[in-house]
Order: C-alpha cells, then sequence, then structure tokens
C-alpha cells in the first residue's frame, strides 16, 4: 500500500477547521481527539491518496525554514475537488457555505464549458469543485 501525499496547511483555529472540513466537506478526521476534541495533529482524509494536515499558523513556519508562510487571504495554490454532475458542485458548494466557506464564485458554467463553483475555507485556502466538459 502506498502512503498518502499529505498537503499541510497553515490554520489559524484547529476547532474551526476540523469542523469546515468535517461538516462542509466530509472529510473524515483521524486520530484520537486531543482535550479540544480535535486529534493531534489533525489530519483530514481526502481519498486514499491525499489527506490535509492544518498545522497552527504560529508554528508553521517551524516546518516552512526560511521560507515565508503566505498571509491569510493570500492564495498560492487553489485545489480542486471532481464532480460526477452539476447538481454534485451545488451540492458541495451549498454545505461548504453552511459551513462558513466564503463565496469567491457561485455555480456557473464558465464559457470553457463544464460547470463550477469557487469557495475559501475559513482561513482562506481555496477550493473548486467542478463537473468537467464533457470530453468527445
Amino acid at each position: 500500500m502506498t502512503a498518502p501525499v499529505i498537503l499541510s496547511l497553515p490554520t489559524d483555529d484547529r476547532v474551526r477547521a476540523h469542523a469546515f472540513y468535517r461538516d462542509g466537506l466530509g472529510f473524515p478526521a483521524v486520530g484520537e481527539p486531543a482535550e479540544d476534541g480535535v486529534p493531534e495533529p489533525l489530519v483530514v482524509v481526502v481519498g486514499d491518496g491525499l489527506h490535509l494536515m492544518f498545522i497552527p499558523r504560529g508554528g508553521f513556519g517551524w516546518v516552512t525554514g526560511d521560507h515565508e508562510v503566505a498571509a491569510p487571504g493570500t492564495s498560492e495554490c487553489l485545489l480542486s475537488l471532481p464532480a460526477a454532475s452539476d447538481d454534485e458542485v451545488e451540492a458541495v458548494f451549498a454545505r461548504a457555505e453552511a459551513a462558513g466557506a466564503r463565496v469567491v464564485e457561485r455555480p456557473a458554467a464558465p464559457p470553457w464549458g463544464g460547470y463550477s463553483a469557487t469557495f475559501a475555507d475559513p482561513d482562506g485556502h481555496l477550493w473548486q469543485v467542478a463537473r468537467e466538459p464533457a470530453q468527445s
């Protein structure tokens, strides 16, 4: 079995991040809960090959060395979730928004095809949920 890729993201609030990813995106956390009820470290399972680890922003520099940590609201990447249908795009977007996501782009069909929506999690990390254009 191949170990998953772990993508680490800074967070200002572990409890809030845990609630958003559990309730908004349905990603389960792994590990035993700490005193605050959230596993330490906070790791959520996106899929078999990808886990997200949330590191408190103040400690993020301990692992990034001399690389500057992006300020909240600064995006260096866009995380994407595939959807099988327009309805799935809308359902994922609605759950994320209800859990505290900031709307970037409501569900719509962009000019290049497909159907997508973009939102930011409570720490400002950007997500897009998308149904790709039909392949010919």
